[in-house]
């Protein structure tokens, strides 16, 4: 039986985490799978839940942590020694940079026959400074010689990593789109719109917007409420707008709002006025997205955001910057509406556009299921990453074999 070291930075909120927790639980019984991460940031979610549900218990490394920090780095790619030594893995899956780093690194170290990596974004623009970006790419271009192959989440992302930025020979990258459990956005919509847009205040002659994922700079929300800001002055309807998570922006965000005469709210948004509402983290985002008429991007940089596979999965419009691998998971004019990242005045045409037609909100609301359910499907991501497993310890052994027939 393949045993398969499956490493992850942490487990927050997001994509990365719902990968390895599918792949680590829906993986053929012929696979035994060990799911190892680092600690939850403080500053983010923590999506024990994820792994609850799923009946997982990972091993977790405390020192592998989201900041570079020498000494921990170092003790937790010794204790990712010792765990592939107990374990002895045919193969070490990681996923995300700083897992990517240090478990490829200990991999290889260990000569585990087959060594993986998914990024499920990058740090390759919008992140950094010049300097430090090329830096990363130079570490991520060495990586990629120990690893047997990278697996990238979308045929955007693919061409950045293998032609844009160079991190490794097209041969080698092989797209492989993220999987999620879609069918509870499917389910009790109508109940878990009504309770949710009552918890939130929100009236049945109001149109509700919403954005979700961690308030930090790459996520750009300071372009979605110049957006929203220019929106409010034109629009002819009654709006709510929700920011829905947390993070390092989330003081810088309200002192935007103030700067653009954006009334907000935090906790007391049963006697808020005001249009705008932060909500914190959400772990019911099934209910977030039955509530929202329209759910918004507006990231400088992506991979394959999660919060719109989920919100075509709720069959909701979505407006959005056009970066990453964003055009990949969306079908432009028809479940989404795409303009250039920073371009404030085409971002908020379409949001108008969205808000004040009926019939294209209504019309563009009708295809996001059809389109997700099959392609982003956690059993067609475990069947997929099955056969390559099986396509690349099948490699090993030839060459092992030829090898050994030379000598």
């Amino acid at each position: 039986m393949p045993k398969v070291l499956r490493i992850i930075n942490r487990f927050n909120l997001g994509g990365p985490t719902y990968n390895a927790a599918y792949l680590s639980k829906l993986l053929p019984n012929d696979f035994e799978t060990l799911l190892v991460g680092g600690e939850i940031d403080e500053s983010e979610a923590a999506s024990q839940y994820i792994l609850d549900e799923l009946g997982l218990k990972p091993v977790i490394i405390p020192e592998m942590r989201r900041e570079i920090n020498l000494r921990n780095d170092v003790k937790a790619y010794k204790k990712l020694k010792a765990i592939i030594k107990e374990f002895q893995p045919d193969i070490v899956h990681t996923h995300a940079s700083k897992a990517g780093t240090l478990g490829r690194l200990a991999a290889a170290s260990c000569k585990v026959p087959v060594i993986i990596h998914t990024f499920h974004g990058h740090v390759f623009h919008s992140y950094f400074n010049k300097a430090k970006t090329n830096l990363f790419k130079r570490i991520e271009r060495s990586l990629s010689k120990k690893s047997t192959k990278i697996i990238a989440i979308s045929d955007k992302q693919k061409d950045e990593l293998g032609i844009e930025h160079k991190i490794a020979p097209l041969s080698k990258i092989e797209v492989v789109p993220l999987g999620f459990d879609l069918s509870r956005f499917q389910t009790g919509m109508t109940h878990k719109r009504a309770v949710f847009r009552e918890q939130y205040n929100i009236k049945e002659d109001e149109l509700a917007i919403g954005i979700i994922g961690r308030l930090v700079p790459v996520k750009n929300h300071n372009l979605f409420l110049e957006a929203i800001a220019i929106v409010l002055k034109k629009i002819t309807k009654k709006v709510k707008i929700l920011i829905v998570g947390d993070g390092e922006d989330h003081d810088n965000l309200r002192e935007k709002c103030l700067s653009l005469g954006i009334p907000y709210s935090d906790k007391n948004f049963e006697t808020c006025e005001g249009p705008v509402i932060f909500t914190s983290w959400i772990k019911e985002i099934d209910a977030v997205n039955a509530g929202l008429d329209i759910v918004a991007l507006s990231s400088l940089n992506e991979g394959t955001p999660v919060s719109l596979i989920e919100a075509q999965a709720a069959n909701k419009p979505i407006v959005s910057t056009n970066v990453g691998g964003i055009q990949n998971i969306v079908r432009e004019k028809v479940t989404a509406l795409l303009s250039e990242v920073e371009d404030v005045e085409a971002y908020a045409k379409n949001l108008l556009s969205l808000l004040e037609n009926d019939l294209q909100r209504t019309e563009m609301s009708k295809e996001g299921w059809n389109h997700v359910r099959e392609k982003y499907s956690c059993e067609r991501l475990a069947k997929d990453m099955a056969v390559l497993y099986n396509k690349l310890l099948e490699e090993h052994s030839k060459n092992k074999k030829k090898k050994n027939e030379k000598n």
